[in-house]
């Protein structure tokens, strides 16, 4: 079983974290299906760097409109289920209602929580973060929370931008850090996704 997950998360982080977050997004969704944002992120080979394929089981972490959510519900296949998974209610009523129209019965819209994105123990294959992470309001107990899903070997991604959190960006050296803590390690850094010059950092859980 194959599943994505996508998580939009909370507002202002509280001063523990060390650091503001964006408010998340609630305009218009359509506004992330932009033509040409398929070969901007180059989103066939971020999806292979994280291992998606068919039967694969992977977490869109904020779903949002579901760009990548069908994507990867494509990729995937029949043999697999694609959990878009968003704090959100409009968007995952947003990504229910594309799926039905673009006929796609693997994929299940979650309401999850601002630093819990509510997925079944040992169900993923594969997570990604994508433009979300700047708004999570509690990053460490957000990806603590993800790590009983991962199966063994579950690989974790994080696109974003450099910034200072508040402006729609993170810096990707407070991403690891964080990440770190929660318990990751780096796999991978790449800087091919140009979606406005972004990064993506792939983690692994350690063991």
């Amino acid at each position: 079983v194959c599943c994505v997950v996508s998580l939009c998360a909370g507002q202002s982080a509280p001063a523990a974290q060390g650091r503001k977050t964006s408010p998340p997004y609630t305009g218009d969704l359509t506004i992330f299906d932009s033509p040409g944002r398929d070969e901007r992120l180059q989103i066939g080979r971020v999806m292979d760097i994280l291992g998606i394929g068919e039967g694969k089981s992977v977490a869109d972490i904020g779903a949002g409109s579901g760009w990548l959510t069908v994507r990867a519900a494509r990729r995937v296949a029949q043999g697999g289920t694609v959990y878009a998974v968003d704090i959100n209610p409009e968007a995952k009523q947003y990504v229910e209602r594309r799926a039905a129209k673009e006929h796609l019965g693997n994929v299940k819209a979650i309401l999850s929580g601002a630093d819990d994105p509510m997925l079944p123990t040992n169900s993923v294959d594969a997570a990604l973060l994508l433009k979300t992470y700047h708004e999570v309001e509690n990053p460490v107990a957000m990806l603590g929370n993800l790590r009983p899903a991962l199966r063994r070997g579950a690989r974790v991604g994080v696109i974003d931008r450099n910034g200072s959190a508040e402006n729609h960006g993170v810096n990707s050296e407070i991403v690891v850090k964080e990440a770190e803590s929660a318990g990751y390690k780096v796999v991978g850094k790449y800087d091919f996704v140009k979606d406005g010059m972004d990064y993506f950092l792939v983690f692994q859980a350690k063991d």
